[in-house]
């Protein structure tokens, strides 16, 4: 059975969490004082892009109609009114956590980064708890360090579904590696209902009962009713369907909203790489940098992390990785791979491997601890960040 007492170095990880979020916030609040960023208050300097889309789901909840005249409690208006019916393409599960919490806080906003805050102290410790089934301690940990100080991993802190996501979903793959696997499909379908692609929980956790099936004598092998909570995953799905269906009409209605507005159809991976390409000879030198270089750049990383996981990992790793790689880049626009890089949980055991060596070690965590700086002082400030 899965403890429940924080080991030292899951306590190590959570303080880490906790730190790094306080200098986030410090380091927000500071811009906003000192700087004169444009914001809507000091932790409105973190309510940028997505982030309003899901305040407006929490007050508004999901609409087929919005005439732009929508107020909510204390004055609240959405920050694009009249797009309500849009925002059938972002998932339910985290907003609807976000709505339970502000029905007893009342503020929108305060309320999203308490969720988020709240299951970004899980993640580092799930993914240690996960490493550590097959690797020594030292990896794990560092493993978890390298997931908390990853050039995007400031949307583990704010109102954004990657905490949400990555910690249901890290809890699936724990839950299945020990063998419950009611709880894996159960975590699986809350992933299912958060992101798209939780939906790859099927193949991978289908890998991973493939891979415990082997592990067994061959006397031994049978199958397992357990197995069927795999399932729960595509139920997950199924409950997001059907709040298309009974908002819009239409299960598949969020596929329409993603290729008419956000520019977002199914493409071949080739076809969304040469996009990104096409980038590189843009005039403006900020366009070339964030759509070409930095989304190339991530590619490659995930690229290089799926052919490792192919040789090192277990199967249910590899299928996870190479579900999400095809997934980031089969689109006719391919557009913030490296925050969704978040979800590629096995790299930063595949670096941590590598970080054995201390000069390794070194340059990983510098790199990446200049990306985390960078890439969130762009988003607080106002300059697009993924």
């Amino acid at each position: 059975m899965t403890r429940l007492r924080l080991a030292d170095d899951e306590v190590l990880l959570v303080s880490a969490t906790i730190a790094i979020k306080a200098l986030l916030l410090l380091g927000g609040a500071a811009a906003y004082v000192w700087l004169g960023v444009h914001a809507d208050g000091p932790l409105g300097v973190w309510n940028r892009w997505d982030a309003p889309h899901y305040l407006d789901i929490v007050v508004f909840g999901y609409r087929s109609v919005d005439a732009g005249d929508l107020v909510g409690p204390d004055g609240y208006r959405s920050v694009y009114p009249g797009d309500l019916p849009l925002y059938i393409v972002f998932y339910p599960l985290y907003p609807w956590l976000v709505a339970v919490v502000n029905s007893g806080i009342g503020s929108p906003l305060f309320s999203a980064l308490v969720v988020s805050g709240l299951a970004s102290l899980l993640v580092a410790p799930l993914l240690y708890r996960l490493v550590r089934a097959d690797e020594d301690a030292g990896v794990a940990l560092r493993a978890g360090l390298f997931l908390l100080i990853f050039p995007t991993a400031y949307f583990l802190h704010i109102g954004y579904t990657e905490s949400l996501f990555l910690a249901v979903t890290l809890g699936s793959f724990l839950a299945a590696r020990h063998d419950r696997w009611w709880l894996a499909g159960l975590l699986g379908g809350l992933a299912a209902l958060s992101r798209i692609n939780g939906l790859l929980l099927i193949p991978a956790l289908a890998a991973e009962a493939a891979t415990q099936w082997f592990e067994q004598p061959a006397g031994e092998r049978r199958f397992r009713v357990r197995w069927l909570a795999i399932g729960l995953v595509a139920a997950g799905f199924g409950g997001y369907l059907a709040l298309n269906l009974a908002v819009y009409g239409d299960p598949l209605h969020f596929l329409f909203v993603q290729r008419s507005h956000w520019d977002k159809s199914l493409a071949l991976p080739w076809e969304g790489i040469d996009g990104v390409l096409g980038y590189f000879g843009a005039a403006d030198l900020e366009d070339a940098f964030m759509y070409g270089f930095t989304e190339l750049l991530f590619i490659l990383v995930g690229v290089a992390g799926t052919v490792y996981a192919a040789f090192r990992f277990r199967p249910s790793w590899f299928v996870w990785m190479t579900g999400n790689m095809l997934l980031f880049a089969s689109t006719a626009f391919v557009l913030s791979t490296p925050r969704y890089a978040l979800v590629l949980f096995p790299i930063f055991v595949a670096l941590a491997r590598l970080a054995a060596n201390r000069r390794v070690l070194a340059a990983v965590s510098l790199v990446s601890l200049c990306g985390l700086v960078y890439f969130a002082a762009r988003f607080a400030a106002g300059v697009w960040a993924f």
